[in-house]
């Protein structure tokens, strides 16, 4: 696949708080989101959120995260709404208290919208990871399918409607298919993808089969489904399935789990790092992504991935390159146990893998972010 990304900023010997933004770039930038880095709920979005104000902050922007709680101390300001869904409506409250003014805000639109064109007039950019046109009817089933309508209509207004005169930010094209789905004009649709970070030394691979799975243990992860595609594949291969992450999900998971199954709740960044280093294989049977993070975070590593074809992984996963991709249950047990049995396979998959993954970097992503961050500030004439 490939990335059209702008070329990583040169080096300067000068420090970060010498540095400042040309006049042409906005330099007080504020991201507004759902949840912080600290949060045990963070994932993929937080951590691109965070990358970028980190990346931003280095260069000199003043970047404050609004988040809803718990936050934890990062190199850029941290500011905290409240959690819950109250926090969509006490965000505005502390962004004219803590923050006041800004000359860019940059809304994290991951399903429930801040709705920020009606409150805020000065220039906006809208950040979207995936559209959750079916997570609405996955998530509100039932006695709640009024409220997953009411979900849905509201962001499609929000994204293609209420934020129709700002820039939007797309994680892949994927979602950019998907913005395009919803009427968002194509004009206004910018592409910047996620990163992945030097891994550091690798831990020697696994002797016995390990296979794993990274994610918040929610619906639309379906790890239900790799539990009971284990109880085909666990007689083929062996070895064990261990899945790392922690979420709602977890207790009625663990019920349905069987021989050869290990959680691991939530872990650190070195031990998850330890885990795709040693892995055999990622599974990422969720229903739909942004991206998938962790598919290029074990890739670096040389460790290929089995996915579903679905929005978001069928662009972090190049089929019959780097991994496998599969449109139904039964051909992603076969996936999982063709490579699980091919050694050789699974190398020269790795090895394209982690091939693949350098294309991307944070600083590749902090520099195309700060392109569109400028262009939205020039549209709104305040460059």
């Amino acid at each position: 696949m490939t990335q059209h990304l702008p070329a990583p900023a040169p080096r300067t010997a000068a420090p970060a708080a010498a540095l400042a933004p040309p006049p042409a770039l906005p330099r007080r930038i504020v991201f507004l989101a759902h949840r912080g880095l600290g949060n045990p709920a963070a994932g993929g979005s937080e951590l691109l959120v965070d990358r970028l104000a980190t990346g931003l902050t280095r260069l000199g922007h003043e970047v404050t995260l609004v988040c809803g709680g718990p936050a934890e101390a990062r190199p850029y300001r941290v500011v905290p709404a409240g959690g819950g869904l109250g926090h969509f409506l006490r965000a505005p409250g502390t962004f004219a208290r803590e923050v006041g003014a800004c000359d860019l805000l940059v809304e994290v639109c991951n399903g429930m919208p801040y709705l920020t064109p009606l409150w805020h007039r000065g220039p906006t950019l809208c950040l979207v990871n995936h559209v959750h046109t079916d997570l609405w009817r996955m998530r509100f089933g039932g006695a709640l399918a009024p409220a997953g309508r009411l979900g849905r209509r509201l962001e499609q207004w929000a994204l293609a409607g209420a934020q129709r005169g700002n820039l939007t930010v797309a994680v892949s094209p994927s979602t950019r298919r998907a913005l395009l789905g919803l009427g968002v004009a194509a004009e206004r649709i910018r592409v910047v993808h996620n990163g992945v970070a030097d891994p550091g030394p690798a831990v020697p691979r696994s002797a016995e089969p390990l296979f794993l799975a990274v994610g918040r243990l929610v619906e639309y992860k379906r790890i239900d489904l790799l539990l009971r595609l284990w109880e085909r594949v666990r007689p083929v291969t062996g070895g064990r399935l261990v899945l790392v992450g922690d979420g709602p999900e977890r207790a009625r998971l663990e019920q349905l789990a069987g021989p050869g199954v290990e959680f691991t709740g939530h872990i650190g960044e070195a031990h998850k790092h330890r885990l795709l280093s040693a892995a055999w294989l990622l599974l990422h049977p969720s229903a739909v992504e942004g991206w998938g993070l962790v598919v290029t975070e074990a890739a670096i590593r040389g460790t290929p991935a089995v996915a579903f074809d679905v929005p978001g992984l069928r662009d972090s996963v190049a089929d019959q390159v780097t991994g496998l991709l599969a449109t139904q249950e039964s051909a992603f047990a076969a996936a999982w146990c063709t490579l699980a049995l091919s050694a050789e396979r699974r190398r020269a998959m790795g090895e394209a893998a982690r091939a693949h993954a350098a294309q991307f970097r944070w600083s590749r992503t902090v520099g195309a972010f700060r392109t569109v961050a400028a262009e939205a500030y020039a549209l709104a004439g305040r460059g």
